[in-house]
């Protein structure tokens, strides 16, 4: 039976949040994010009974939802659960291995985690089998162009250091697999866009320091063991400033937030009109002569 392929090395990600956390983290995006969620769930104009927020590496989306009285209970799922705030009831899950019921939820969220999973597919299915009939799931997660100022600055300088590549900066899923992926998966009246958001830093250096307070530095499975030579290093840093730096010398870093929504199944749901059952010709809601198959205009 095949297996999944291994993308990210998960404990060695789990390690790195728990000393993001430890150290005191950058929660700058994060909290973007989390605001953005909110809003956007704001807009549905429905009660949640019981609602899961997946994977979310802190409390900020947590925080940002208490503002809304349209959920009832909001439960943490998380592996490092225990570290997790006590001001909500808490699970210990993985995304890879949800422990709830079928038709057991009436809202799934999820800010920053999913781009971390292995088999998205399979936690995307796990998601929609876990929600109730007409049952939501709204999910931000980095999209394809996050950080390619540092993907491209990386490329070029082990290129020119070292003679080749190795794999430095995860590769983010773009918004058409989201889409098909949703399909996929089941959901209903699936929706798939992006914001991206661009923050400015004294160098390619600061940014890193960023992403480790972040504890999203590299955990690619197959990235190299060995250290990185400072010489590279600096010459990543250079080409950096060389090809993304604004007037001020400050430089550029990208941030795709790829936002996903979709609906587990019900009768209730829209559903696209079956062929040659509209009660109106086209043609007559243009005001335009309509012209057989076959036949040239002006003919």
């Amino acid at each position: 039976m095949p297996t999944n392929p291994t993308i990210f090395d998960r404990h060695l990600l789990r390690a790195r949040q728990r000393r993001a956390r430890s150290r005191g983290p950058a929660m700058f995006l994060l909290e973007h994010v989390a605001a953005d969620l909110a809003e956007r769930l704001a807009a549905v104009l429905r009660k949640f009974d019981v609602a899961v927020d997946l994977g979310t590496p802190s409390d900020a989306l947590r925080r940002a939802l208490a503002e809304i009285d349209t959920i009832a209970t909001l439960i943490a799922a998380e592996p490092a659960a225990a570290a997790l705030d006590g001001a909500y009831p808490r699970v210990a899950a993985d995304e890879e291995a949800l422990p709830f019921a079928d038709g057991s939820l009436d809202l799934v969220v999820s800010a920053l985690a999913l781009q971390w999973v292995n088999d998205l597919p399979g936690a995307l299915i796990q998601i929609r089998r876990a929600l109730k009939p007409d049952g939501l799931l709204l999910a931000a997660m980095l999209g394809g162009d996050s950080l390619m100022e540092l993907r491209e600055a990386f490329a070029s300088a082990e290129s020119e250091m070292e003679g080749g590549l190795s794999p430095r900066v995860a590769p983010f899923a773009d918004l058409r697999e989201l889409g098909a992926l949703m399909q996929r998966a089941g959901f209903a009246l699936p929706v798939v866009d992006s914001d991206r958001l661009t923050v400015r830093y004294d160098s390619a250096f600061a940014l890193m320091r960023d992403l480790r307070a972040m504890g999203a530095t590299n955990v690619l499975a197959e990235r190299r063991r060995t250290p990185l030579k400072r010489a590279t290093l600096t010459r990543m840093a250079a080409i950096y400033a060389e090809r993304f730096s604004d007037a001020d010398n400050r430089v550029r870093a990208t941030f795709e937030i790829a936002w996903l929504s979709g609906w587990s199944p019900h009768a209730s749901q829209q559903k696209p009109l079956k062929p040659g059952s509209a009660a109106q010709r086209l043609a007559d809601a243009l005001g335009a002569k309509e012209i057989p198959a076959g036949d040239k205009a002006g003919g």
